[in-house]
């Protein structure tokens, strides 16, 4: 009879075990097979297809039918669907729209970025995002750095430099995904702050602003289209009509969408400091397979350069969650101190 208790937690550790494993399996396999059909469809010889603009509209456009489907799901299906209802309000999307042209310019650059670097140094293009939530967060929001998480900002700074350098030495680097990368690190920190302050228009639910945020990036595409000649573009691809074409396309909007998902369900399972981690091992595995896919040879300290990255990234990360930490318990010490000084005698 005592040992039935122990199967019993056994058993559920071992499912607690394989919900963290799914989800991190699913969070690797959604974002590395995205980073690699998004370069199929960038820059593929099969393809030949410049548009990265029409190209980035579409995955938006998947993106709010997947919500407003979803939606309708979850209200004919209330105890299977969990989804909020989601209706276009202009005031909604007008409140939402300065956090919209950051996300535009966000994942623009990002597929530009893409477009003209390999896939193995894609996370090296645009490793500077770390640095650039340090110079927002003091510009904007006016916190202060610690020296430890400086020193890591240095040191990615290190490693941005030197993969730039040897990226350069293979005769494979292409200044202008390095702009692009650069410009991407910079959008994504931004949004990462417009986010928190535009949350509170949408009741802080983050489907409601992912629905609004890509009603608006359609809308902010369609001059973007016009005046950059994409549209001609599109209507002389000789694979226009073509199914594996839209499939692929569609593909990755799906992914692109369900990204946000799996990236949640992993915090969800394990904590923020272990999806960070999860990020860079996903990172590392991502520039080794397209290393091995695209049969690429690279130099000592480019993989130097990529160590230095991602172990500053990684290190960062730890460093600010201790601080936080040291922070949350100083705050509830302070808290309970208060609280014994205001109880009566």
């Amino acid at each position: 009879m005592a040992n039935k208790p122990k199967s019993k937690d056994f058993g559920s550790l071992w499912s607690m075990y394989i919900h963290i494993g799914l989800a991190v399996a699913s969070y690797w396999f959604i974002s590395i097979s995205l980073v690699f059909l998004n370069k199929y469809l960038l820059s593929s010889e099969d393809l030949k297809l410049n548009a990265p603009l029409f190209i980035t509209c579409y995955q938006c456009v998947v993106t709010i039918l997947l919500c407003y489907l979803l939606s309708c799901l979850g209200r004919m299906f209330p105890g299977m669907i969990t989804f909020p209802k989601l209706r276009f309000d202009y005031r909604t999307t007008r409140e939402v729209l300065p956090l919209s042209i950051v996300f535009v310019g966000m994942i623009v650059f990002n597929n530009l970025c893409l477009k003209y670097v390999g896939v193995a140094f894609y996370n090296v293009g645009r490793s500077l995002t770390t640095v650039f939530n340090v110079v927002m967060s003091y510009l904007i929001l006016k916190q202060t750095t610690s020296k430890s998480a400086l020193l890591c900002c240095i040191t990615i700074i290190g490693g941005f430099v030197l993969g730039v350098d040897q990226e350069g030495i293979t005769g494979v680097l292409n200044y202008k995904g390095v702009i692009y990368g650069v410009l991407a690190s910079l959008c994504v920190s931004l949004n990462a702050i417009f986010t928190k302050k535009t949350l509170p228009c949408v009741d802080n639910n983050i489907w409601r602003l992912m629905y609004n945020n890509n009603i608006n990036a359609v809308i902010l595409f369609i001059p973007l289209l016009i005046f950059s000649g994409e549209l001609q573009e599109v209507a002389n691809f000789n694979k226009l009509y073509s199914g594996v074409f839209w499939l692929v396309m569609t593909i990755t909007g799906i992914f692109g969408f369900a990204i946000g998902f799996v990236s949640g369900l992993q915090i969800k399972v394990t904590s923020p400091l272990t999806h960070n981690i999860s990020g860079t091992a996903k990172a590392c595995a991502q520039t080794i397979l397209a290393i091995m896919y695209f049969q690429d040879i690279k130099t000592a300290l480019w993989w130097i350069s990529n160590a230095l990255v991602l172990g500053g990234s990684l290190v960062y990360t730890v460093v600010r969650r201790n601080e936080m930490k040291r922070v949350h318990e100083a705050k509830a010490n302070d808290e309970a101190k208060e609280g014994l000084l205001e109880k009566p005698v």
